[in-house]
């Protein structure tokens, strides 16, 4: 029975660490709580946005001052017209309580065609901007 005097210390010494290593996961630290989930942002839909056109603010100019509304639309398309006059001169068209109108030059410039990565050359060209007055900035 030789055999089974050497297996016993073995089994005795694997019982010991098992008892070892309870006792450590006893006295550390209690396991972290998991994260709670983060809470889902309900998404709020903004009410579509209504587009208002030329002829329904001459509708309202008409009605406000007495005017037919064949002329307010005439009155509209002519500022129209006299501002991109102006614009298309190079001159800053300024709107009181509205804003400036001004036509800006851009430069030739490096770009890149994203679908193949391909560099390409962008033509200058002129764009109208428009920088908002103060009270129509406090308006909205």
């Amino acid at each position: 029975m030789p055999p089974a005097k050497t297996t016993a210390p073995v089994v005795k010494k694997a019982a010991a660490s098992a008892a070892k290593a309870a006792t450590r996961a006893k006295k550390a630290a209690p396991a972290k709580k998991a994260a709670a989930p983060a809470k889902k942002v309900a998404a709020v839909k903004a009410a579509p946005q209504v587009t208002i056109t030329l002829r329904q603010i001459a509708v309202g100019l008409a009605e406000k001052h007495d005017l037919s509304k064949k002329l307010a639309e005439a009155v509209l398309a002519d500022v129209v017209a006299v501002t991109t006059k102006h614009l298309m001169e190079g001159d800053k068209v300024r709107l009181t309580g509205l804003g400036i109108l001004q036509v800006r030059a851009r430069a030739a410039r490096m770009g890149r065609n994203p679908a193949t990565g391909e560099s390409i050359k962008i033509a200058a060209s002129k764009k109208i901007a428009f920088r908002p007055a103060k009270e129509l900035k406090e308006a909205v």
